[in-house]
């Protein structure tokens, strides 16, 4: 009997003619076999295995059907082993055997080790399937994903080992992860600068080599790197007229047995461009000199960092360099200005042009202009109000159909929407639509409602006024029609306030605002022994709208207010008879303009107010005198921090400015504790930190003791206030702040002198609670003194609840 097996029998077929000539019996017999038998298959049964493979008996074999049949075996994913033998029974039969060796099926799969990398995620890496046979091609391919997933992460060290154990006829499968410590970057080196040094290139990059303190670790981060690579660096040398820069290759060179790598760049600076030339083509709209306005390169004198670079690297400081950064933004520039005049179809093309016989390296820049017609807005459509009408909504807006297009003034609209408070935020950025072939736009904002009537109840507690509690119902939008209501009472051991007031923004659909309030207010103050008081009065105001503009209203305002004082305290001692039948009636009149947004911890925009109060005289009441004040305050952005996307909330750092001012005409008579001006503190009167209550006098700063009682003297008929400050707003709810204040007071208006100024610095912490904003400030006084009169700064915590800051 012979056995030959396929090796032997390809080798056969392929020299079938001579085999036919020498040996005819045995070459004849394994090219023809009587039949096929199938032997080592426990699983898939023999019919199967025939099917699969393809030959079928009685046909002539050749060496491309035996190696299609082997590959066919193997390709359903069966077995690990396939051999074909050629069994010759007797000179006139044979057999085609097909030996197996058949793959133990799946029974489980886990994975062990993961800490530090999500166990799930890694388990999402291995894509094997229970019940089927166990393939080690895709064991492997599972691995190699998993350990792609660690080294996404850092873990350039991370080792996989697959374990096997039979249960059964089936096997487990557990995948042993040892992630190791994760990867270091030692050093950065670069290949192939020469005017920006390692360190620099190294400085912009977010992959830092580690360091001697704890925080430079030297984490490796994947995406961070890419970013590196592909923004950072790049921009860099945009930046420093570098044009021509290109990154040739990047590797990372992994030492596995230290844990450490070392990342190796190879670049390709070129030369460093300047600009010299400048043109505008295409332009029509505006004129050339009002768009050159934005060109970015005019000749300046170098700053003192460009001097500096120039000394250290011995050679003149660099003027007029390109900075691809600059040049981009200056061409976003121009797009914006064509956008806000209704041009959204212009196109602003920055075009460089290389001198290529120049060796000096200048370029000449050029905005090439298409203006295309203005885009005219068709309609604006709001979507998605269920609750708030539509004409409440669109008095906030500041463009309405048949204007021209204005992306500025689009945006102010959209922000004023989202100011009102009554839905979700952040508001989706509007959509632009074209209208139709006339290149005219359609305008849609979308809202979406949220719950804005609350009822709060809890407990509070102040600085001041006390342990205590507060029942409140507030709705700023009543019936849908932005109108305000509210009812709120606080009690407590020092404090009784019950107050009401109901406002109208639009009374009967006109363009007049009003407002009525009511109020009765009972409080102790435990702040420097003001005493106890009982103040019951209403107001009317009513606003109008102010000619040619769109922020500012004129509002006139009439009140009506009773006091009353009790035994203790400086208002106690003020009037023999508890100050009864003590009656205010005033008139007043304020312009304000208001631009600001993201309240409640605007971002930008002024706010601009001057008020006149007239009391007494014609008007009644027991005290006649004159008040004005003013206030001034304005925001601006100086970095975004994140959600680069309309629409999105992003963390804004903000620069602050804001000056108050008032002075008081006449005698306020018994109601000076609230109608003349007090400083210091953030409890009462007008706020500066870092003092206590009542602390600056018209007399200047009362050190000493560190009791600051309420008297007499401690009130001025002027003052003057101002803060600047840099803050970083979180959010609607979240707002921190480094501020410095200055103020001072004063006895008569005519003694007014803004150089002489008391002076406070420090940090604050604002959120909203039911019962308003809530901050706490940590401030320091510079100009406090001693008993002696000797400056004595020192640091004072302040508390503020329920003030709008």
């Amino acid at each position: 009997m012979y056995r030959v097996t396929s090796v032997v029998l390809a080798a056969l077929l392929a020299a079938a003619p001579l085999a036919a000539q020498d040996q005819p019996s045995l070459s004849g017999r394994c090219l023809t076999p009587d039949s096929i038998d199938v032997r080592g298959n426990q699983r898939v049964s023999r019919e199967a295995v025939i099917a699969s493979s393809g030959l079928v008996a009685g046909e002539v074999l050749n060496f491309p059907s035996i190696q299609r049949a082997i590959r066919d075996l193997f390709e359903t994913g069966d077995f690990d082993d396939v051999v074909i033998n050629c069994d010759v029974e007797s000179a006139a039969r044979s057999t085609l055997l097909l030996i197996l060796k058949e793959r133990p099926l799946l029974g489980a799969v886990s994975v062990a080790g993961p800490r530090r990398v999500s166990e799930r995620q890694v388990q999402d890496r291995v894509e094997l399937l229970i019940g089927r046979p166990v393939d080690p091609a895709e064991i492997a391919k599972a691995m190699t994903r998993i350990d792609s997933l660690y080294q996404a992460n850092g873990y350039y060290l991370a080792q996989v080992r697959p374990e096997t154990t039979v249960v059964g006829d089936r096997i487990s499968l557990t995948f042993r992860v040892d992630e190791g410590r994760r990867l270091a970057i030692a050093g950065v080196n670069v290949d192939g600068n020469a005017d920006i040094s390692d360190a620099e290139i190294a400085g912009v990059m977010k992959t830092k080599p580690e360091g001697f303190l704890w925080f430079r670790r030297g984490d490796f981060d994947e995406d961070k790197f890419a970013t590196d690579l592909g923004e950072r660096i790049p921009t860099l040398f945009a930046e420093r007229g570098y044009a021509d820069f290109q990154l040739d290759h990047d590797t990372l060179v992994v030492d596995r047995e230290r844990g450490k790598a070392t990342v190796a760049l190879s670049i390709r600076e070129g030369p460093q461009y300047r600009a010299r030339g400048f043109d505008v083509v295409g332009n029509r709209r505006f004129p050339t000199e009002q768009i050159a306005a934005y060109y970015p390169f005019t000749d300046r004198a170098p700053s003192l960092t460009e001097r500096a670079r120039a000394l250290v690297k011995r050679r003149a400081p660099a003027t007029n360099i390109f900075d691809r950064t600059r040049w981009e933004e200056a061409t976003q520039q121009v797009s914006t200005l064509y956008n806000n005049e209704g041009y959204i179809y212009a196109q602003v093309r920055p075009v460089v042009e290389r001198d290529p016989t120049d060796s000096l390296g200048f370029v000449r820049l050029r905005w090439d202009i298409v203006e295309q017609s203005p885009a005219i807005i068709n309609r604006v459509d709001i979507l998605g109000n269920d609750f708030t009408i539509e004409n409440c909504i669109r008095d906030q807006l500041v463009i309405i159909p048949g204007d021209v297009f204005n992306q500025e003034r689009m945006i102010r609209s959209w922000r004023s929407i989202s100011n009102l408070g009554f839905f979700e935020a952040p508001l989706p950025f509007p959509d632009v639509r074209p209208a139709n072939d006339a290149g005219d736009v359609d305008i849609v904002f979308r809202v979406k409602e949220k719950r804005t009537g609350n009822v709060n109840f809890g407990a509070s507690v102040g600085q001041g006024t006390g342990l205590g509690g507060f029942i409140g119902l507030e709705q700023p939008n009543l019936f849908g029609k932005c109108k305000r209501g509210s009812v709120q009472w606080q009690f407590g051991q020092f404090i009784n306030d019950f107050n009401s007031s109901y406002t109208d923004p639009g009374i009967r659909g006109s363009l007049i605002s009003g407002q009525l309030s009511a109020y009765r207010s009972q409080a102790r103050y435990r702040i420097a022994d003001l005493g106890r008081s009982t103040r019951t009065g209403f107001s009317l105001r009513a606003g109008f709208p102010f000619p040619q503009s769109r922020f500012t209203r004129v509002f006139t305002t009439y009140g009506l207010e009773s006091v009353r004082y009790g035994e203790d305290g400086l208002l106690g001692s003020v009037t023999s008879n508890s100050c009864a039948g003590c009656l205010r009636s005033t008139i007043g009149f304020d312009v304000t303009r208001d631009t600001r947004l993201d309240m409640p911890f605007p971002t930008e925009g002024q706010f601009q107010t001057v008020s006149a109060q007239f009391n007494g005289g014609p008007l009644g009441g027991s005290a006649t005198y004159q008040r004005v004040t003013s206030e001034f305050r304005s925001y601006t952005v100086l970095a975004r921090l994140g959600g680069s996307k309309p629409g999105s909330q992003p963390l804004r750092l903000t620069f602050g400015l804001s000056a108050r001012s008032g002075a008081l005409f006449g005698d306020a008579g018994d109601f000076f504790w609230s109608q003349q001006f007090s400083l210091g503190g953030v409890q009462f009167g007008e706020m500066l930190r870092g003092y206590p209550e009542f602390s600056i006098t018209p007399a200047g700063y009362l050190g000493g003791t560190g009791t600051y009682n309420a008297q007499r003297e401690s009130f001025g008929s002027a003052f003057f206030a101002s803060t600047a400050e840099i803050g970083l707003r979180f959010n609607q709810s979240v707002y921190l702040n480094a501020f410095y204040d200055a103020g001072n007071l004063w006895l008569r208006p005519r003694d007014f002198d803004p150089t002489r100024l008391f002076r406070g610095s420090g940090v604050g912490v604002s959120t909203v609670t039911p019962l308003g904003p809530l901050g706490i400030d940590y401030a320091y006084g510079f100009d406090r003194r001693d008993a002696n009169g000797m400056l004595a700064p020192r640091w004072q915590m302040h508390f503020r609840l329920g003030q709008v800051f």
